[in-house]
């Protein structure tokens, strides 16, 4: 009886720490079912509607499982967390063993089957090695070999999957954007809509699915902790990544975008390196960051046409419409900064805050919650500018740049709808270091947690941000028709470059792959009413003078009419009163058929 008590206690210890090492949500149970012959996994995920189980296969091997010695547990129900084994990184939990990190090989099967990489046995794809953008970079980034993310990924892997047709993942075992099915050859619509004009029901269902996003773990990917130098750990045999959610793997990935070059202990990090900001692939690298969200839920909803709203945030004013606790969450009325709790986001926890320990240590953001979303919109009394939102105005005028970006492709360029866009120029596209505009305004005008670059995803109002942004980008594409020959292949900044692999994502996708129009190439729409462009001094002109020219030609002819009929009756009252008529009826007849033409 002692040694069970003492196994007990020893196992639960090794509960504790597993729980630590998996970070399992609260709406989650997982049972050890076992006996002498078998083991199994039960995962139960209790939700407001229902209780939902899965049964996962796991490698026992990499697992904490109690001792087949204690007697009292053997054939028993045992309450344990999932085994660190299964903890999921910006790459799929299968490339993580030491192993696969030392081969740079991530070319999982879709099936599990040895020999089966890729899905190579029925088509799918095949493992290939990676290709990695080494066309020179603008100056911003003086560095070489410094940054985990130079050459994305070719510091972690070499080699991954390369699917056939219209297969995709990691694994080729899903589908591309916008089709399902066995053999992926059945067109789903999603279609992004207005989020207020999407009704109750709809709005709801929106706010519950991203709050279960928020908690559920994500079933592919796992997160690094530690640069590469030390993704192995201490043993270099512990491989340096976790667990996290779907939602905040969202936050992680463009923290990771964001985050500064750690240069090593005493010297101050550098940052003046962004790969998703301030450069052509501010839109590109959004556009798919958007996409993977949207995939893992539709994944994660069981529902392939689930479509992220957005929100028209250029409405003009200084009231956030969307601000309200049936949808984004009120302002708290104890705390202006706060979310109302009425609102669930109110609970909602923040990641990737602890930047001065990034930067120092040289630490990655991990997926520890700490603070509560912060906001408080137009409430930035000190910068009256970013008080209220954009215009309608101001889109239009951004639509009508006709260059995709400009030299130096950066944060201080002129005429570039990118730029202008991302809100770093006026709406008509001249650059000026004071203004803050479209895309930046809005962020700013939020006030808070959505208003700091590394943090700004935790606020869920970020996608609705920027699935206008891309609707925006999008609604340019169909106008002006670029090819991809007009995204800067070289010399733009580090990261941004046309065949550059957006950092972090998996598998490679390059900026190119996103720099083309959405329903027909990543397959989904949106639904937008443009407003009316209104027209400029110069069209109002010459409107003006053909109208003016148009109302003199009229009167012009009113006024001959009436010249000419006035003439007429006068001719007709000088003739004798009598006699005339009977002398000459051919000259009358003449005459009166004359003057029945003119009139």
């Amino acid at each position: 009886m002692n040694n069970d008590l003492h196994c007990l206690k020893d196992h639960l210890r090794s509960f504790a720490i597993a729980v630590k090492q998996v970070a399992l949500t609260k709406s989650e149970l997982i049972f050890f079912f076992f006996s002498k012959a078998a083991f199994s996994v039960l995962i139960c995920h209790t939700h407001r509607v229902g209780t939902k189980c899965v049964k996962r296969q796991i490698n026992m091997d990499s697992c904490l499982i109690f001792s087949p010695n204690c007697s009292m547990w053997r054939e028993s129900l045992l309450v344990v967390t999932l085994c660190a084994g299964l903890a999921l990184a910006q790459f799929p939990r299968e490339c993580v063993t030491p192993e696969g990190l030392r081969s740079g090989q991530c070319c999982p099967s879709p099936t599990g089957a040895s020999g089966d990489e890729c899905g190579s046995s029925t088509g799918r794809g095949q493992c290939v090695a990676i290709a990695a953008d080494n066309r020179r970079h603008g100056p911003q980034y003086p560095y070489s070999g410094r940054d985990d993310r130079e050459r994305w990924p070719l510091r972690f892997f070499n080699r991954t999957c390369q699917c056939n047709g219209n297969f995709s993942g990691y694994n080729c075992g899903q589908c591309k954007h916008g089709l399902t099915g066995a053999e992926c050859d059945q067109r789903v619509s999603v279609v992004r809509r207005n989020i207020m004009q999407m009704t109750a029901a709809e709005k709801r269902a929106f706010v519950d699915a991203l709050n279960q996003a928020k908690s559920t773990v994500h079933p592919d990917l796992v997160i690094c902790t530690r640069r590469y130098q030390e993704v192995l750990g201490p043993d270099g045999n512990s491989p340096q990544f976790e667990n996290i959610t779907i939602y905040n793997y969202f936050v992680w990935s463009h923290y990771y975008s964001v985050s500064k070059t750690y240069l090593g202990p005493g010297q101050v990090s550098f940052g003046g390196v962004d790969f998703s900001h301030e450069g052509p692939g501010f839109v590109t690298w959004h556009r798919f960051h958007l996409l993977q969200l949207e995939r893992d839920m539709q994944n994660m909803l069981g529902d392939p046409s689930f479509a992220l709203p957005y929100w028209n945030f250029a409405i003009g004013g200084s009231e956030c419409d969307i601000c309200t606790d049936d949808l984004m969450g009120a302002r708290s009325a104890f705390d202006m900064n706060s979310i109302s709790p009425n609102s669930v986001f109110s609970q909602w926890r923040v990641i990737c805050e602890s930047v001065e320990d990034y930067d120092t240590l040289g630490t990655i953001c991990n997926s520890s919650e700490s603070s509560p979303i912060r906001r408080n919109p137009a409430g930035n009394v000190a910068r009256p500018m970013v008080q209220r939102l954009p215009e309608p105005q101001d889109v239009l005028e951004c639509l009508e740049l006709n260059t995709f970006d400009t030299p130096p492709y950066y944060s201080n360029s002129s005429e570039s709808f990118r730029n202008t866009i991302e809100g770093y120029s006026a709406p008509q596209g001249m650059y000026d270091p004071v203004i803050r505009s479209l895309h930046n305004l809005a962020h700013l005008f939020l006030n808070g947690t959505g208003g700091q670059t590394h943090l700004s995803p935790n606020d869920p109002i970020f996608v609705l941000l920027h699935t206008f942004t891309d609707a925006v980008f999008d609604e340019w594409l169909r106008r002006h028709q670029p090819g991809e020959v007009v995204y800067p292949e070289e010399n733009a900044p580090i990261g941004h470059n046309r065949r550059f692999n957006m950092v972090p994502f998996w598998p490679p996708v390059t900026n190119a792959e996103m720099f083309v129009s959405a329903p027909e190439s990543l397959g989904y729409s949106y639904e937008v009413q443009w407003p009316a462009r209104p027209l400029t001094l110069s069209e109002i002109i010459t409107v003006a003078v053909v109208a003016a020219v148009v109302v003199v030609a009229a009167l012009g002819g009113l006024i001959a009419c009436v010249v000419r009929a006035r003439s007429h009756h006068s001719a007709e009252a000088l003739e004798p009163l009598l006699g005339e008529t009977f002398r000459s009826y051919s000259e009358d007849d003449r005459r009166l058929d004359k003057s029945q033409s003119v009139v």
